[in-house]
C-alpha cells in the first residue's frame, strides 16, 4: 500500500511507520515545515492547507495531535489540544475526499477518554460519551472525521489507551521516580487504567488499515484493565523498586490543575469489544509481561 500518514515522527507514529516499511509498504509522511524528501508532503492542518494534486494513496493514517500531557491546561493550552485535533482531522479527512480516486481507508486516532471517568463500569465501543473537556475534544475530534465518511471512505477511529513504552508517553515519564524508589499509587489507586503496549498498538492500526470489516470506534486497549494501585505495583516489581510514596489527589491537582482529574484521577475501564470479536492476537494481554517486554527486563 501506499499510506499517507500525519504524526509519523511522534510515539506511535515512528513505531508504525517503521512496521509498514518493513512489510513493503510505502509512507508519504505529512510535515508541517519544507519537505526535505521525496515522501514528505506539506500540510498545515490549523489553516486546512494540503496540495492535493497529484495525490494517490490507498490509506490515511491520521496520529497528529498537540501533546495533551506537556504543561498545565490553561485555556490557550485546551484550545490548541482541541483545534490541533479537530481541524487536523476535518481538513485531512476533506482534503482525501476531495481526490479522485480516494483512499479505502482512513485510520484516524481518538483515546479513551471519549468515555469520561466512569468508575468500574466495563466500556466496550457502544458506550456513551462522557463528561468533561476530553470527552467533549474526542466525540468532536471523531466527529471531523465526517467528510471521508460521506465521501464513502471506510473510516476506522481507534480510541487509545495508555500506551506502554519506555521510549516516550506516561510510562516513561514514570521510570524515573519509580527506579528512585520515590513511586507510589495515585490518588485511592482504585481509578482503572487502560493501556496497550506500543507493539500491540502498532498492529491494531496495521489490523484496522487491512480488515475491511472494520469500522467506527475501537477500542486500541489490551484486555487487562488495571487499577492504578494494580499498575504501580506492577511497575514496582519489574523495576524491583519499592511504591511506597502515593501522590494524594490533592497534590496532583495543585501541581497539575485540571489535568490530574482528566489523566491521573479518572477511571476509565475500556474493554478491546471489536477486535476481540474480530480474532486480533494481542501479543502482551497481561500488564506484567507488557512491562517486561517494553522494559526489555530492566
Amino acid at each position: 500500500m501506499r499510506v499517507l500518514m500525519s504524526g509519523s515522527s511522534g510515539l506511535v507514529g515512528t513505531s508504525l511507520r517503521r512496521s509498514l516499511e518493513a512489510d513493503g509498504h510505502q509512507v508519504l509522511a505529512l510535515v508541517r515545515r519544507e519537505p526535505q524528501a521525496s515522501n514528505e508532503l506539506q500540510w498545515d492542518p490549523s489553516g486546512g492547507v494540503l496540495d492535493t494534486k497529484d495525490l494517490k494513496v490507498d490509506a490515511v493514517v491520521h496520529l497528529a495531535g498537540e501533546s495533551i500531557a506537556e504543561g498545565r491546561w490553561s485555556e490557550a493550552k485546551k484550545a490548541r489540544i482541541r483545534d490541533s485535533r479537530v481541524l487536523g482531522t476535518r481538513a485531512l479527512c476533506e482534503a482525501v475526499a476531495s481526490l479522485k480516486e480516494k483512499p479505502e481507508v482512513v485510520v484516524c486516532a481518538s483515546a479513551i477518554g471519549y468515555y469520561g471517568d466512569r468508575g468500574a463500569s466495563v466500556l466496550d465501543e457502544t458506550a456513551s460519551v462522557g463528561e468533561g473537556f476530553l470527552s467533549e475534544v474526542c466525540a468532536q475530534w471523531e466527529d471531523a472525521a465526517e467528510p471521508a465518511r460521506a465521501a464513502g471512505i471506510r473510516v476506522v477511529n481507534l480510541r487509545i489507551g495508555v500506551v506502554l513504552s519506555s521510549e516516550g508517553g506516561a510510562l516513561s515519564k514514570m521510570l524515573l521516580p519509580f527506579r528512585l524508589g520515590l513511586g507510589g499509587k495515585i490518588g485511592a489507586g482504585d481509578q482503572y487504567m487502560s493501556w496497550v503496549s506500543l507493539p500491540d498498538l502498532v498492529s491494531i492500526a496495521k489490523f484496522a488499515l487491512e480488515d475491511e470489516t472494520l469500522i467506527g470506534p475501537v477500542n486500541a486497549v489490551a484486555p487487562g484493565a488495571v487499577t492504578n494501585l494494580e499498575f504501580t505495583r506492577a511497575l514496582g516489581r519489574q523495576l524491583k523498586r519499592p511504591t511506597l510514596f502515593p501522590l494524594p489527589s490533592f497534590m496532583a491537582r495543585l501541581a497539575l490543575g485540571e489535568m490530574a482529574d482528566d489523566l491521573l484521577l479518572a477511571s476509565i475501564r475500556v474493554e478491546p469489544a471489536v477486535l476481540k470479536e474480530r480474532g486480533f492476537n494481542f501479543e502482551h494481554p497481561e500488564l506484567s509481561a507488557a512491562l517486561s517486554s517494553v522494559l526489555g527486563g530492566s
